[in-house]
């Protein structure tokens, strides 16, 4: 059985997730961590992700996506070594198309991580 775990980035004095989770209601951090969480338990379990709950997007950063009363959030994250699973920054979906400078951002944050 794989050990995949996770962890925020940290982004000059900030962290980016955190930020997006502090802003959302309770419901919606809870159903947000528990489909990271579900994330986890595939990754270690070997199970096929479904494209509608994740996938990459570029510069090896993915999306994972969670369907919210009325809103869809996405959270980015990359995978880094030792099965580390690394969340960038989130936002609430505006549009078909992730947002490429929410991926930027990502990419950035990812840059800094391994500086």
């Amino acid at each position: 059985m794989k050990n995949y775990r996770f962890d925020f980035a940290k982004y000059g004095s900030t962290i980016p997730m955190v930020d997006f989770l502090e802003d959302l209601s309770i419901r919606e951090k809870a159903l947000i961590l528990k489909n990271i969480e579900k994330l986890i338990e595939y990754k270690n379990n070997n199970f096929s992700l479904s494209p509608k709950f994740t996938k990459k997007l570029r510069d090896d950063i993915f999306e994972l996506k969670v369907e919210l009363q009325n809103k869809t959030s996405r959270s980015l994250y990359f995978y880094e070594k030792n099965q580390m699973i690394i969340f960038t920054n989130g936002f609430i979906k505006k549009s078909q198309k992730t947002s490429p400078k929410e991926i930027e951002k990502a990419i950035q944050i990812k840059e800094a991580y391994h500086e």
